[in-house]
């Protein structure tokens, strides 16, 4: 799962282009970590030398490998009929800018050879819906996100890291320190802050941006790097950092096991200190040295092995989360968000998403979630074992694809069942189930009637059971079922006390480590004693989100060490 991502924002109603958009970057771009500026797009250029920007269709992306480092500009607020800002991508030194942006930026040779590249638009016409899916699924030679990508990118959107090999045994990104390295070249440090000031200068309005970037390998340093740059330059802008991880890791391998741990309690830790918000995001079901199985959905059967399926269903939920700052006629803005949620310190939230939201067809909404009053029916996509949650400290939901008509009860005349049937829009029944499923939490709400589109490349790995629209039906169709065009999604950030869980247990990990062992990770530039202090921050930081039965327990342990 490389997230690249669609950054345009869209009008009212569009929700930025829906999961299509963001799938199609978010599918395919593990590794690289995107900086998206948010903001309104200017009317003109203000530059007169240069070339014209090309209108961007929305991403279409298959799945992905590790490589190279991806920003994207996203815009946030009232772009120009919802149009998608080109990606730029910066990381690292080292190569140039394709300046056709119409062809492949590298030949089918230096792909075999594992070099970082991002590709364009061919000439060949798209495969088939059908064809996609079972191609990729098969094993077929569709694998990467490049394969996918219906968009012109403008020449200062891309930035090749040319030290570092896609995948392979040697000549990887692997450590911290190699990626923090990256950007302490001055030369590299120009070439980024050039391209970001190309975008920037687009915006009548800068919200902020966006950064994803991988925690597990030496990405997270070339993001940390990324966050601390944004941070110095653009004080008082939004920064909103999602931290990504395989679903699936290989536990065999020792030292790429330790080598995950150590980059993932750094990146989080520089991560969220230059962020207003950091989000770390997986269907991985834990981020500590046990594994545990992935995320499973009771409406899709997807394959966690294959990246091409798993960030689809994280682009979803990141397009979800990510709409109502994107939205034109949104009041919402990143900075916003981010102070709903980050207040005491708590500047890690987890997020949750319910891929489709099980909305039964032809019922209303109140009828559905009076279904669900034991448990919201969402997943926790934040990498930890705990996932129950009974309470929050804050929360942003948003809930899209239901009709705005959708709070009429499908029984007509008949007297209210429940207090969710006497409300009297859908806005105000998703507010009141909140308030009753987290009572004392402070809650944002927002609910849209466009559903997250699943057209191609979206992967068609969904139950019999749901319609094209991605309603549930009572019993399988006896006919075969069409493909799935679009479905409803919930999701939510929350600020919850199941980020102590998941913190802590990293840090217990950790804290049994002896470094001395793995030498060649802090000879890449990491001393062991900042590597010290920044376990003693992550302590500090999951300290932010116990309870009191929690903050016993702490103290009990910091006796007995």
């Amino acid at each position: 799962m490389r997230p690249g991502w669609r950054g345009g924002a869209g009008r009212q109603g569009d929700a930025g282009g829906g999961g299509d958009a963001a799938a199609g970057a978010v599918r395919g771009l593990r590794g690289r970590p995107l900086v998206g500026a948010a903001g309104r797009r200017a009317a003109q250029s203000r530059r007169g030398r240069r070339a014209p920007r090309r209108r961007a269709a929305p991403p279409r992306a298959g799945g992905g490998r590790p490589g190279d480092a991806h920003a994207a500009p996203g815009g946030a607020g009232a772009e120009r009929d919802g149009e998608v800002a080109a990606y730029l991508e910066c990381a690292s030194a080292g190569g140039s800018a394709p300046r056709d942006a119409g062809r492949r930026t590298e030949d089918a040779s230096s792909e075999r050879r594992g070099r970082p590249s991002a590709a364009v638009q061919g000439t060949s016409p798209a495969p088939s819906r059908l064809a996609v899916s079972q191609e990729v699924y098969s094993g077929g030679s569709a694998r990467v996100w490049s394969d996918y990508l219906n968009v012109h990118l403008h020449p200062k959107s891309l930035y090749v890291i040319r030290q570092y090999m896609h995948d392979g045994e040697c000549g990887c990104l692997e450590a911290f320190g190699q990626g923090e390295s990256l950007l302490q070249d001055p030369s590299c440090i120009e070439e980024l802050e050039d391209r970001l000031h190309f975008y920037v200068e687009e915006c009548d309005y800068l919200q902020g941006f966006q950064v994803l970037c991988d925690l597990h390998n030496g990405f997270s340093g070339v993001g940390a790097k990324v966050t601390e740059l944004l941070y110095d330059e653009y004080s008082g802008k939004g920064i909103l950092t999602w931290g990504l991880t395989p679903a699936t890791s290989n536990v065999g391998e020792s030292q790429k096991n330790f080598y995950r741990l150590m980059n993932t309690a750094l990146g989080i830790v520089h991560l969220s200190s230059h962020s207003s918000l950091f989000c770390p995001l997986s269907l991985s079901g834990s981020l500590g040295i046990k594994p545990q199985p992935p995320v499973t959905f009771p409406y899709i059967n997807y394959d966690a092995s294959l990246n091409y399926h798993s960030s689809a269903i994280l682009a979803a939920a990141l397009d979800t989360l990510t709409a109502p700052y994107r939205l034109g006629a949104s009041q919402a803005s990143m900075m916003h968000l981010a102070e709903t949620l980050n207040f005491s310190g708590r500047k890690v939230v987890a997020a949750w998403a319910s891929v489709p939201f099980p909305a039964l067809h032809g019922y209303s909404l109140p009828d559905t979630l009076c279904a669900y009053q034991q448990d919201v029916p969402w997943k926790l996509l934040s990498s930890c074992r705990e996932q129950k949650v009974s309470c929050c400290f804050a929360q942003s939901v948003v809930l899209r694809g239901i009709r705005k008509e959708s709070h009429i009860s499908s029984c007509p005349g008949k007297q209210p069942t429940s207090p969710l049937h006497t409300c009297e829009s859908t806005e105000q029944i998703l507010q009141y189930y909140l308030h009753t499923m987290f009572p004392g939490a402070f809650s944002t709400s927002h609910v849209l009637e466009q559903p997250c589109n699943t057209l191609p490349p979206y992967p068609q790995f969904f139950s019999p059971l749901l319609t094209r629209q991605g309603f549930l039906l009572d019993r399988p169709p006896s006919y075969s079922p069409a493909a799935v065009d679009s479905i409803p999604v919930l999701a939510a950030l929350q600020s919850s006390p199941v980020l102590h869980t998941l913190l802590y247990s990293l840090y217990k990990d950790l804290q049994k480590l002896n470094t001395r062992r793995w030498a060649s990770f802090f000879s890449a530039g990491v001393e062991q004693d900042d590597f010290q202090e920044a376990l003693q921050e992550l302590r500090t930081l999951s300290q932010c989100y116990e309870t009191g039965f929690e903050a016993d327990e702490s103290e009990e342990e910091a006796d007995s060490d």
